[in-house]
């Protein structure tokens, strides 16, 4: 009887493919070796496995390519299911889904395959890498749409192109500027010193005469200055500070800032933008001559080019809104002269009729 089932089998596998489930192929293993492996526990997970079907693994399953003929030996008990055990953990497995085995015979050879049902859900959470070629050719097409606009004969496009690319990099100095933007340390209490006019004068008098001085450059306030006034401050009771290059009435926010970080008390501010810093009576120098609130040499610089770079990006987005401001107010002017003339053109038509 046996023979006759695998025959059966052979016959039908050479026809065609067919599908078959879990549990019809547990059932004929069993019935094939003809052995109690039945029980009732695993007639229990059976039925259960008749409720659904259930994926496996490949590596729970061990059905090697077997040449034909049907070699029996594949369905032997060690090497379909070691235990009773192992079966029970496999259909109740953590990956559980409606997938079916297959049994392909392909030039006398059975393979078992594994298919998913149709409607299973593909996680599409993964980023696809792109290619360096394919990453080129977007580069390439951007490049070619820009120049387009920019090479296009309506001088609208042009000039909003160039207005919507200074806008996109206007943001992004923004954005970049809000890195260096360093929280100022609560006041230190200290009592600045109250001097005469006559104590003024004589300061003034003495700090001009002196040669010792500290440059305010293009990096602005940053830790380094505050430092050189404390070690001028060692011998000499005055030191003067020279901002160059210095925009109209940037001295005095440079006098206000460089009083909260030296705790020193201005003299007098001259017209070629120069600061005379008096040092104090009970002058201590501080452990830190440096405050810990203020950018170091190399983001000083870094921050004047991104200042430097938005300045320019503003001027030049003020001098394109008016341009195409300029623009649209001729095309509208010429739009109306358009429509004007030839209302005009009949008006002259009728006079003359009317002459003749």
């Amino acid at each position: 009887m046996v023979m006759a089932v695998i025959a059966s089998i052979r016959q039908i596998s050479r026809q065609s493919t067919f599908a078959v489930k879990r549990d019809s192929l547990l059932k004929f293993c069993c019935f094939i070796q003809n052995e109690s492996f039945l029980s009732r526990q695993c007639l229990n997970c059976i039925t259960f496995a008749n409720q659904r079907s259930y994926s496996v693994t490949r590596a729970s399953l061990h059905a090697p390519n077997v040449a034909s003929p049907f070699d029996s030996s594949m369905l032997v008990k060690p090497i379909v299911f070691q235990h009773h055990n192992i079966l029970c953990k496999w259909l109740h497995a953590r990956d559980l889904s409606n997938a079916s085995i297959e049994l392909q015979t392909d030039e006398d050879v059975i393979r078992f395959s594994f298919h998913k049902p149709p409607g299973t859900y593909v996680s599409t959470n993964r980023k696809r890498k792109m290619s360096k070629r394919a990453k080129l050719n977007e580069l390439r097409f951007y490049r070619l749409k820009a120049k387009k606009k920019m090479n296009s004969p309506n001088p609208e496009v042009r000039i909003r192109y160039k207005l919507e690319k200074a806008k996109r990099k206007e943001a992004w100095l923004i954005e970049k500027l809000r890195k260096f933007e360093i929280p100022k340390a609560p006041p230190e209490a200290y009592d600045p010193e109250i001097l005469t006019d006559e104590e003024k004068h004589y300061l003034k008098r003495t700090g001009e005469k002196k040669k010792n001085y500290v440059q305010v450059g293009r990096r602005g306030v940053f830790g380094g200055v505050v430092l050189n006034m404390h070690l001028h401050w060692k011998k000499h009771e005055t030191v003067k500070v020279t901002c160059k290059p210095c925009k109209p009435g940037q001295v005095h926010e440079y006098a206000e800032e460089l009083t909260r970080l030296s705790k020193g008390t201005v003299i007098d501010i001259k017209p070629n933008n120069t600061i005379i810093f008096y040092r104090g009576k009970n002058y201590v120098q501080p452990k830190t001559m440096s405050p810990t609130d203020t950018l170091s040499k190399n983001k000083a610089l870094e921050k004047y080019k991104y200042e430097q770079s938005l300045d320019h990006t503003s001027e030049f987005i003020e001098k394109l809104e008016k341009e195409l401001e300029e623009f649209l107010e001729h095309k509208a002017r010429y739009k109306k002269a358009e429509e004007s003339e030839p209302q005009d053109f009949a008006d002259n038509d009728g006079y003359n009729s009317t002459l003749s």
